[in-house]
């Protein structure tokens, strides 16, 4: 393993713009929420079905903010590797592709 490909260490050359930061945190928030409902519907033995369906709302919620992060970072992160010589980034951003599928 190189020492780029560890996550923790990395950071992005281009900060996200505060809007899509805020955007991005009240997402997360309300992801946050919606798992706390689902730990209390479960310790209230709620419903199969409605838990279920609470699950299938995260996913699609989670799977959305994952999206956006992988457009910025098409039309950022991307881009600039590529100008900079790095086509490597287009076997990781592919990779990454196939993780959030």
């Amino acid at each position: 393993m190189k020492e780029n490909d560890n996550c923790c260490c990395r950071f992005k050359k281009t900060p996200r713009s505060e809007e899509t930061s805020r955007q991005l945190r009240n997402r997360i928030n309300r992801i946050i929420g919606q798992l706390n409902g689902i730990q209390k519907m479960l310790d209230e033995n709620r419903y199969c079905g409605d838990i279920l369906t609470q699950i299938s709302a995260v996913e699609s919620a989670l799977q959305n903010v994952g999206y956006i992060i992988l457009e910025e970072h098409m039309q950022t992160c991307v881009i600039e590797e590529i100008r900079n010589g790095n086509n490597d980034i287009v076997a990781e951003a592919i990779e990454l592709i196939k993780k959030l599928k």
